[in-house]
Formats: C-alpha cells, structure tokens, sequence
C-alpha cells in the first residue's frame, strides 16, 4: 500500500510548499517545524490502520466508551535529517518508544555508494508496529538496508515506512524490497540527479535542519 498525501489537496500542500521554498528554507526553525506539522499528519494517517479495542473511560458523570489503540508503534528514525519529522509522530504517538539508527552514504569518485549502517538503539521490536520515518526518500536504499537489518533482529509484526518527498525510482525500490511494507508520503517526484538528490525535491534535509556538515 503507497498513500500520497498531497494527492489530495489540504493544508499540508502548504508546509510541503515551505520546505521546498529556496527563500522559507532560510529559516531553520520553520524548515524544521514543518517537517513536525508533516509528521503529525502522517501520523494522523497512519493511526486510522491501527488495531483499536473498545474501553471504558470514567467521567465526572458515567461512564463512556471509546475505541482505543490496542498497542502503541514503536517510532524509527535515521539521524539526523529525520529527527523533526519523528517529533511530529511522536507528538501523536506520545506513549511510544523510538528506535534511533546512525546510517550513511558512502560515496566513490564515480559518485556510486553504499550505505553504511554504524549503529541502532532500538528496544524490543519482536511482534511490534514499526513506523520508520526519514524526511526523504530519494534512492531507498537507506530505508530498505535499515528496515532489513531491523528485521535480521526481530519478528516485526507490522512494517509502516513514511517521508515527506519520495523520488518515484525509490518508491518501486522501497515497494520491491519491503513488498510487506505500508508507505506514506508526503508528495513525489520523478527524477533524481547523478549524486541521487531528488529533483526538484528540496535540497539536503539534514543540512537545512541542523547546518551544514563538514
């Protein structure tokens, strides 16, 4: 299952607008509250495929009854770029845990890579909802490399992937690799460059975020 958000019009066309905008992306702080406010609408998403359970909640004058999640996701995230797009389900997903994943492209003079995967800090996936939210989704090469290591480890029950841009070529990558993967993304473009950036996309994520690296 692949669910783009923007292909149905709402206000989350706007934040995506921002994040894209060569002059809003001045703004660090801006850049990084729409990748939340995007987060927490995918989350919203997202939460409509859970399995809910019927209780009962004491009120100052009976009883109601209401349908909640039987289990809370366990949130991922590739640091760094990924990090306020997490807090934007984990402002939803308030009772979850989190699994936090360093992982890097290592580049050629050719400009090929390979993705280097250094270090996970996950707590017990084993029959856990798994949501893994990164920011892009360009080659899919990260997400499938971290998503399988994930699943060398334990028994997930449910995979959910979720980006704010995904490049059309890391999408049938991702839905071929992870074939019982639910993805979620915000919009999606069709080309990449030479160094796999996603055209037009928005530029490094990461380094809009948080400053450029050295």
């Amino acid at each position: 299952m692949i669910f783009q958000l923007d292909q149905t019009n709402s206000v989350a066309n706007r934040f995506i607008a921002e994040m894209r905008n060569v002059h809003t992306q001045q703004n660090p702080h801006r850049f990084r509250h729409n990748q939340t406010r995007l987060g927490e609408i995918l989350a919203y998403e997202i939460s409509k495929k859970l399995d809910y359970e019927e209780t009962e909640v004491k009120t100052p004058l009976g009883i109601a009854k209401v349908n909640l999640p039987s289990a809370q996701p366990v949130l991922a995230t590739i640091l760094r770029a990924g990090l306020p797009f997490h807090q934007g389900f984990l402002n939803f997903f308030d009772r979850s845990a989190s699994a936090f994943i360093t992982a890097y492209r290592k580049t050629d003079s050719n400009h090929d890579f390979t993705i280097q995967v250094e270090h996970i800090s996950s707590p017990n996936l084993d029959g856990q909802t798994v949501i893994m939210c990164d920011t892009m989704l360009a080659s899919g090469q990260s997400i499938v490399q971290v998503c399988k290591r994930l699943q060398e480890k334990y028994k997930i029950k449910e995979l959910h992937i979720a980006a704010v841009i995904a490049s059309a070529n890391g999408l049938k990558y991702v839905h071929e690799n992870l074939l019982e993967a639910h993805i979620w993304v915000g919009s999606v473009d069709q080309e990449m460059n030479s160094y796999s950036y996603i055209i037009p996309g928005l530029g490094d994520a990461g380094d809009l975020s948080f400053g450029e690296k050295v």
